[in-house]
């Protein structure tokens, strides 16, 4: 296994999010690849956690990058939040991002959880996708 590729997944995840028109206007162009810092804004996209596998067999070195893909809102309540959060699956499910080191395989959708948090009735969905990344 290796994990040379996963900050290269990382990047090329973040610019499909931001290059991808529908998810850029559902999400008002905020989209983190790190919780923002200062004022947070009512909506807005992250990145998140990452698990890493090794999936590599005789051919060569390869992983799995599970990776979580979360939408924050406080308003608009869940339907603003799932809507954007389609719009994410639909992009990257199937994608197939080109990667400065390795290669994506395939990226399938694990699953999803849509909560609320803390007191002030914060929506979240946490959705949990998975890039199986060869390195050639």
């Amino acid at each position: 296994m290796s994990y040379g590729a996963a900050a290269a997944l990382q990047a090329a995840i973040y610019q499909t999010l931001v290059a991808d028109p529908v998810v850029q206007a559902l999400a008002g162009g905020r989209i983190y690849d790190a919780a923002p810092v200062g004022a947070v804004p009512d909506l807005y996209v992250m990145l998140g956690p990452e698990d890493a596998r090794d999936r590599g067999d005789f051919t060569g070195h390869a992983a799995r990058h599970d990776f979580t893909v979360s939408v924050v809102a406080d308003t608009g309540g869940f339907h603003r939040a799932k809507e954007i959060a389609a719009a994410i699956s639909d992009v990257l499910v199937d994608a197939r991002p080109a990667l400065s080191r390795g290669r994506v395989v395939r990226m399938d959708f694990v699953r999803a959880a849509a909560r609320r948090v803390g007191r002030a009735a914060r929506r979240r969905i946490d959705m949990r996708f998975a890039a199986l990344v060869a390195e050639d």
